[in-house]
């Protein structure tokens, strides 16, 4: 299985958008400045947002790109308080 996760950092009031299996490690990762020259580098009090559970990579990645390219804080804090959001998504992207 697949998520589609949006972690939040407090300190630089950023959103970051990914896909992974294991969403925990993932943050872990993001957090320990694993990706060195990744956009997560500049923070290390990266949280978990939202996580949406996915059929398949497939179906996540189609689900990550759409969030990125509406470039928008307020679209993902929406996806956060209407759940029907996210349901829609995964009805979209099968």
């Amino acid at each position: 299985m697949h998520f589609v996760y949006i972690i939040y950092s407090d300190k630089w009031d950023q959103f970051y958008v990914g896909e992974s299996e294991n969403v925990e490690t993932r943050v872990d990762q993001h957090n320990s400045g694993f990706f060195q020259h990744g956009f997560t580098s500049k923070a290390n009090d990266w949280q978990i947002f939202i996580c949406i559970s996915c059929a398949n990579r497939i179906q996540a990645r189609k689900i990550e790109n759409h969030i990125k390219r509406m470039k928008s804080k307020q679209y993902i804090r929406n996806l956060k308080k209407y759940p029907e959001m996210q349901t829609k998504l995964l009805n979209t992207y099968k």
